[in-house]
């Protein structure tokens, strides 16, 4: 018999540590949020990828959410790039 578990997000299945999974959970929704403003935005990829200092392929990459290139600094760094400011809230595990 196998004992199946639950997770509040799929994060916490998939990485090593809690901490890890807090990182990626950040990660994640930085660049969902960036991804969706950048939708928003009038322009070419090309475009978007020089108003965020970055190549087109990097550029890409953002847009297909291949999140393990990104590091926070990273992402809070595009988000500035365009004017987006960052808010960060803290709360107890449940």
């Amino acid at each position: 018999m196998t004992t199946e578990q639950t997770f509040a997000s799929v994060w916490d299945a998939i990485e090593d540590t809690p901490a890890e999974a807090e990182n990626m959970k950040v990660r994640s929704a930085l660049l969902m949020k960036l991804n969706q403003f950048l939708e928003q935005l009038p322009g070419t990829d090309a475009e978007k990828a020089a108003r965020l200092g970055i190549t087109r392929p990097r550029y890409s990459d953002l847009k297909h959410g291949r999140i393990q290139k990104f590091s926070i600094d990273a992402l809070v760094g595009y988000a500035s790039a365009v004017g987006l400011h960052v808010h960060l809230e803290l709360s107890m595990a449940a």
